[in-house]
């Protein structure tokens, strides 16, 4: 029976945490978990195990006698988001140029292609591509705990890679960026794709501190 809930619970993790994401729960409005259960077919119970875990990763806070609230949006999070990617990401994006093979390649060239296919369609997958094509250019590098650490940091950064992209053009600009990087990651140019990485998280950071302040 634990196993059951648990299968449960991890399937209503990726859902709820997707919900979020994609901004179909604003920041800072409330998980409905009776609703949710009812839409569902569930009991509260896994539900609210999956929600102590998104609150965990940092997507959700709860309050006494409340439930559990989206977080906002804030640029002391974003701040040390980008600066902790800017401190383990280029490096270990190096090391994933330099072991990845042909396989590997190609599933970065694939996901890269359907980021830019999503993004011409307007469609809701940007965030969740733009993760997907930074993680296939890390995974190579063999190095799990650190890859670990920023697919949660990635998680983080999704609802604001959302923001960072809403001004006209943004996208496409962040698309050549990413071809560019995949193009010297395919190559194995180690200290090339590792520039590239810091002026690709350095551009986003100072973008989405300027929108972030605006909205203050």
């Amino acid at each position: 029976m634990s196993l059951i809930i648990r299968n449960l619970s991890d399937q209503l993790v990726d859902l709820v945490r997707e919900r979020i994401l994609s901004g179909r729960v604003p920041p800072d409005g409330p998980i409905r978990q009776d609703a949710l259960a009812a839409e569902l077919g569930i009991s509260k119970i896994p539900l609210r195990e999956a929600l102590a875990r998104l609150e965990q990763e940092g997507l959700l806070k709860s309050q006494a006698n409340r439930g559990f609230f989206v977080r906002s949006l804030n640029r002391v999070e974003a701040d040390e988001v980008y600066a902790l990617r800017l401190k383990l990401e280029p490096d270990v994006m190096a090391l994933a140029a330099e072991r990845a093979d042909e396989a590997e390649h190609q599933a970065a060239i694939n996901t890269l292609a359907t980021l830019y296919q999503v993004t011409d369609e307007g469609g809701d997958g940007v965030g969740a591509f733009n993760r997907a094509f930074h993680m296939a250019l890390l995974r190579p590098s063999c190095q799990p705990l650190s890859v670990n650490i920023l697919e949660r940091l990635h998680i983080l950064s999704e609802r604001y890679v959302r923001k960072h992209l809403e001004p006209l053009g943004r996208d496409e600009r962040a698309n050549d960026e990413h071809r560019e990087m995949l193009d010297a990651w395919v190559a194995r140019d180690s200290q090339l794709i590792r520039e590239l990485t810091v002026a690709h998280i350095r551009k986003t950071m100072d973008d989405l501190m300027v929108q972030l302040d605006a909205d203050d």
